[in-house]
């Protein structure tokens, strides 16, 4: 009978146990889904060079990091920088399966990934570059805004 009773605590006791770790993964599960899908709007205003947009996905005091061209130190600045720098010469996807979402409590998520960088109107059926970002996002009140950016490790790929 004590047997009996040890084992049904058991049971009930790592019931519990795998409840308990299944709530917070589901969280991350949603957290990693909202973060997805902000970097798929992001971006998408980005390859179509949608600036309005593109903006408002930015905090007004963004700093973003860059391995080549150095640091960023405004929503504005950077809006600016696209506009003359990118819109129509480049077209930003997502690495598939190089996604990682991690939430930051209090304050909102990270985000890293790898992403591939085309030239609209060539002849590459492979990514022309390829890079490693880090994206910082900040939850107030439901609104999400990037606040840091890391951009690095850019570098061509061989065909």
């Amino acid at each position: 009978m004590k047997t009996l009773v040890t084992a049904m605590a058991l049971v009930l006791l790592s019931s519990q146990v795998a409840r308990a770790q299944n709530a917070p993964r589901d969280a991350d599960d949603d957290l990693s889904r909202k973060i997805a899908a902000l970097d798929t709007a992001l971006f998408d205003a980005f390859n179509r060079c949608d600036l309005e947009r593109f903006g408002t996905f930015f905090a007004d005091d963004l700093e973003f990091y860059h391995d080549h061209d150095g640091l960023i130190r405004s929503r504005q600045t950077l809006v600016a920088a696209v506009k003359n720098n990118i819109c129509g010469k480049v077209r930003r996807e997502l690495v598939p399966g190089t996604l990682e979402v991690h939430p930051i409590p209090g304050y909102g998520a990270v985000e890293i990934g790898v992403h591939r960088f085309h030239h609209p109107g060539h002849d590459d059926t492979e990514g022309v570059g390829e890079a490693k970002f880090v994206h910082l996002w900040q939850n107030t009140n439901g609104e999400w805004k990037v606040t840091r950016v890391i951009s690095f490790d850019h570098h061509g790929l061989s065909k």
